[in-house]
C-alpha cells in the first residue's frame, strides 16, 4: 500500500478537478481502485502502487487542463481516466490549444490525443480517412478545418457530401423533390456548419455556392479544383462510388474522408468502399489514415460504455 500527498494550486483549482460534491473524485476512485482523501487544497491518494500511479496521471492530465483553463467536465475526467496508463503528459498540454473559434465565438479545442493526430493530418496531407465511432467529432473537426481553410482563402470552396443510403427507414414517401428527401441525410452537416460560422453566415455562403452541400451522386462526372471536399458517412459508400469519389480531386484540392466501418447500412453483401479503399491505398504515404476509437468519443459520457459493450 502507498499514500501519495498531492497539492493543488488553490482552492479554485482544487474545487474544479474535485467536482460537484467530490464527484470527480469519486469517479477517479472507482476507476483506479484508489481512495482519495480531500482536505482543503490537498489530496491524498492511497492504494496499491499501480493504482495510485494511474490515479496520479489523471489527477496531473486535469491540473494541466485547468491551469489553461480548459473546463473540467465529466467527458474531460473519462478521457483522462481511459488513457491514464498510456498518456503523456505532454500530449495533455497538446489540449489546451484552441484551434479554431465558432460563430458564436466558442474556442474549440482537440478533446483527445486522438483528435489533435486527426487535426494534424488535415493540415499535412492532402487526403485524410478517419474511421472511428460515432461521437469523435469526425465530420464536426473536418468542418471546422473546412471553414478555416475558406476564411484564410487557403481554398476557394467547400463541398460536403455523403450517400443517401437509407438506415433502415424508407423515405420515398416523403413529399417534396429529391434535395427534400435527403435533405434528413445532410442534416449533421449543415448542423456542424452552422456551430462553425453561425446560422446567417453559413445559410449565405451556401446561397452563393461558396459552400456546397449535397448527396454523393451529384458529384459524378466533376473536377472539384481548389476546394476542400469532405464526404461523411463514407461506410455507406459502394467501392464504385467510392473511386468515383476519389478521383473527383482536382488541383489544389484536399478531402477528408470520415466514416464508421461498424455502422454500415449497405444491403447485405455489398461491399463498403471505404473498406476497401483503407485496404488498397493503406501504404500510399501522400494519404493519412487516422483511426479513432471509444477513448475519443466527446459525446455524454454513457456513449463510451455504449460502443464498448457492442464491440464485445
Amino acid at each position: 500500500m502507498k499514500s501519495q500527498f498531492i497539492e493543488f494550486a488553490n482552492n479554485q483549482q482544487a474545487a474544479a478537478i474535485s467536482g460537484r460534491q467530490d464527484a470527480w473524485l469519486r469517479r477517479i476512485e472507482e476507476q483506479t481502485g484508489v481512495k482519495i482523501l480531500p482536505r482543503g487544497c490537498q489530496l491524498t491518494v492511497s492504494g496499491e502502487d499501480d493504482n495510485v500511479k494511474q490515479a496520479e496521471m489523471a489527477l496531473a492530465h486535469l491540473r494541466i487542463l485547468e491551469e489553461a483553463g480548459v473546463e473540467i467536465t465529466g467527458m474531460t475526467v473519462n478521457y483522462a481516466l481511459a488513457c491514464r496508463e498510456k498518456m503523456d503528459l505532454s500530449q495533455a498540454a497538446l489540449l489546451t490549444k484552441t484551434f479554431f473559434i465558432t460563430g458564436r465565438g466558442r474556442p474549440v479545442k482537440a478533446k483527445s490525443f486522438g483528435q489533435w493526430q486527426y487535426l494534424q493530418a488535415i493540415e499535412k496531407k492532402d487526403l485524410v480517412f478517419a474511421i472511428g465511432p460515432a461521437g469523435t467529432g469526425k465530420t464536426f473537426l473536418a468542418v471546422l478545418k473546412a471553414v478555416e481553410a475558406l476564411k484564410q482563402k487557403d481554398k476557394s470552396k467547400i463541398i460536403l457530401t455523403r450517400p443517401a443510403v437509407e438506415a433502415g427507414e424508407k423515405l420515398g414517401f416523403l413529399p417534396g423533390d429529391l434535395q427534400e428527401k435527403v435533405n434528413p441525410y445532410l442534416r449533421p452537416v449543415y448542423d456542424a456548419l452552422d456551430e462553425a460560422l453561425g446560422v446567417e453566415s453559413a445559410r449565405k455562403y451556401v446561397e452563393k455556392g461558396v459552400i456546397e452541400v449535397a448527396p454523393l451522386a451529384y458529384m459524378r462526372g466533376r473536377t472539384l479544383d481548389d476546394a476542400f471536399i469532405i464526404l461523411d458517412e463514407a461506410q455507406n459508400t459502394t467501392c464504385q462510388q467510392m473511386k468515383m469519389f476519389l478521383t473527383r480531386m482536382g488541383a489544389g484540392s484536399k478531402a477528408v474522408i470520415t466514416g464508421d466501418i461498424t455502422q454500415a447500412d449497405l444491403p447485405p453483401g455489398q461491399a463498403s468502399g471505404l473498406i476497401e479503399a483503407e485496404q488498397k491505398l493503406k501504404d500510399i504515404p501522400e494519404i493519412a489514415f487516422c483511426y479513432l476509437s471509444e477513448v475519443d468519443v466527446v459525446r455524454h459520457p454513457l456513449v463510451q460504455k455504449i460502443i464498448a459493450a457492442y464491440r464485445g
